[in-house]
């Protein structure tokens, strides 16, 4: 399993850079549409649904309703108005409220464990901001640097890739206090702090390296900090409803690492999190 993982990994990440760097912004947009649908259709195995195909109805619908509310030209797309900060805010009330179902599980879930309906909304919470996040961080600068929102992207994709990692070894060998044992036994208190703090260095050379200012160190520890909690959780959600659903993988479309909710969990909630404090907050 650790080989098929690591094989798939080498192979998709090459993959996942190419698209941010080499894609046009029609084509960029394009894909991650792709992406966003497919994901849609793993989240349908965590709603009571006669029909998974009927119940893909409604999220292409707002997806598709979505861009007749926001631009989809790089140029309007990196000029925020009110449209977009209401995606941004949508997007980040929602990983506020998300974090509180996770503490509070199982104890006071019961209110959206018997709900199709809001588990539904659960998903169109997830994907919707996280398309328009991604878009959004692609389209800054565009005209005067075309490869600059691309490197906005990129980063966050590093900085959650190191949290990953530090998160892991730090938890193997110093987790004792469990952040959410009703919903990932593995998750440590400790293994966030080691994510945090690799996250930290490792955004700390990128931006240097990319050239991305940021107004001060603090606003780049604070945005790096919130961006990687905001990851953690976005695993812990996907969990909590695979927990409650009863299912192990999202799907098997990826060999060794399951479906695509499984790879892009944390981005999910990362990607717009880092959009809002990025273009908005700080």
């Amino acid at each position: 399993m650790l080989k098929q993982r690591i094989l798939t990994a080498l192979v998709l990440a090459p993959v996942v850079i190419a698209g941010i760097f080499l894609l046009p912004f029609s084509g960029f947009m394009f894909a991650l549409a792709g992406i966003t649908l497919a994901g849609f259709w793993e989240w349908t195995q965590f709603v009571n649904t006669r029909s998974r195909l009927l119940a893909m109805v409604p999220p292409v619908l707002v997806l598709l309703s979505s861009f007749l509310v926001l631009p989809t030209d790089a140029i309007a797309l990196g000029e925020l108005h009110t449209a977009h900060h209401t995606m941004l805010a949508l997007g980040g009330a929602w990983w506020l409220f998300a974090c509180l179902l996770v503490v509070t599980y199982p104890d006071k879930s019961g209110f959206w464990t018997r709900s199709t309906l809001l588990r539904y909304c659960f998903g169109l919470l997830t994907l919707i901001p996280f398309f328009w996040g991604v878009v959004m961080l692609r389209a800054v600068n565009y005209a005067e640097s075309p490869f600059y929102g691309a490197k906005l992207v990129m980063l966050v994709c590093l900085l959650v890739w190191a949290a990953d990692s530090g998160a892991y070894f730090a938890g193997k060998r110093f987790g004792r206090h469990k952040m959410a044992p009703k919903v990932s036994p593995n998750k440590t208190l400790e293994g966030l702090a080691g994510g945090v703090a690799l996250a930290v260095v490792v955004a700390w050379g990128a931006a240097a390296l990319f050239g991305i200012p940021f107004s001060h160190s603090g606003a780049l520890l604070a945005t790096v900090v919130l961006t990687v909690i905001a990851s953690v959780f976005g695993d812990l959600v996907e969990s909590m409803l695979k927990r409650v659903s009863g299912i192990k993988d999202s799907g098997q479309i990826l060999p060794g690492h399951g479906g695509i909710l499984d790879r892009i969990d944390s981005l999910t909630a990362a990607l717009p999190v880092f959009a809002l404090l990025y273009l908005w907050l700080i």
